[in-house]
């Protein structure tokens, strides 16, 4: 976790509250942030993350959890693609745990859980669903089903029994908490603010995230996410390698 820091005004280039159940992308360029703050306490923001560049290079969540020797991320963690590269950088993070565990939602799984809601009665209240959100935004960038590909889901925690049994943990993310993206190449980010497929909430109440890009600085030799092991300063390197 780290403590609270305000972004400068003159570097924010763009702003946006999403409502929960929303979905939104945008392309990241390289050595800007983003911001995902938890508005109201409980949210949860399912992202993938996608080379700009080169579509094919996308989030790659096996390997970062193996090459970090980590089941959850938090600051100074990043996020690899497939071929070894560092897409984004967790900066900064006050919450302290987000789940790389437990996918998303289906419709057939949100119906079981809070019941049949259809747009045709409910109008923009309907239920939705995680999985139809991804593939509705990976739509407007040419992408579709075969490329969506395991998420990370922020503000949200889910910790592994001694048994293998996965737990969601109430209560993670207070009202306010946020978590810093710093993009190290061109990354289409693709997310949604369904609830977690696990959220024991027995009401369909998803909830609100902040979106806030800005113009940061980019990383220093003593930057805390290149240095936190081995494999992220390798990770680096290949990438600081497409931009020489």
């Amino acid at each position: 976790m780290t403590t609270q820091r305000q972004i400068p005004e003159d570097r924010i280039v763009y702003e946006e509250t999403i409502p929960g159940g929303a979905m939104w992308s945008y392309v990241l360029k390289r050595h800007r942030s983003l911001r995902l703050t938890d508005v109201e306490g409980g949210a949860n923001a399912g992202a993938l993350f996608y080379n700009r560049d080169h579509l094919l290079d996308r989030l790659n969540l096996p390997d970062t959890l193996k090459a970090q020797h980590t089941a959850k991320l938090t600051a100074g963690h990043v996020l690899f693609s497939d071929l070894g590269r560092v897409l984004c950088s967790i900066s900064a993070d006050t919450c302290g745990w987000h789940d790389p565990l437990a996918g998303h939602s289906t419709a057939a799984m949100v119906q079981k859980k809070y019941g049949v809601s259809r747009f045709q009665e409910r109008r923009n209240e309907f239920y939705r669903n995680a999985r139809d959100q991804f593939l509705i935004e990976l739509g407007k960038w040419g992408l579709g089903k075969p490329d969506l590909v395991a998420n990370v889901n922020f503000f949200s925690r889910v910790t592994v029994d001694q048994e293998g049994k996965l737990k969601f943990e109430k209560e993670n993310s207070p009202p306010g908490s946020y978590v810093d993206l710093r993009a190290e190449m061109n990354v289409l980010v693709v997310l949604n603010s369904c609830q977690h497929p696990m959220d024991p909430e027995p009401e369909y109440n998803p909830r609100p995230v902040r979106l806030t890009v800005w113009n940061s600085d980019p990383p220093a030799p003593d930057d805390l996410c290149r240095n936190s092991c081995p494999e992220n300063q390798r990770g680096f390197i290949l990438t600081e390698a497409l931009f020489r």
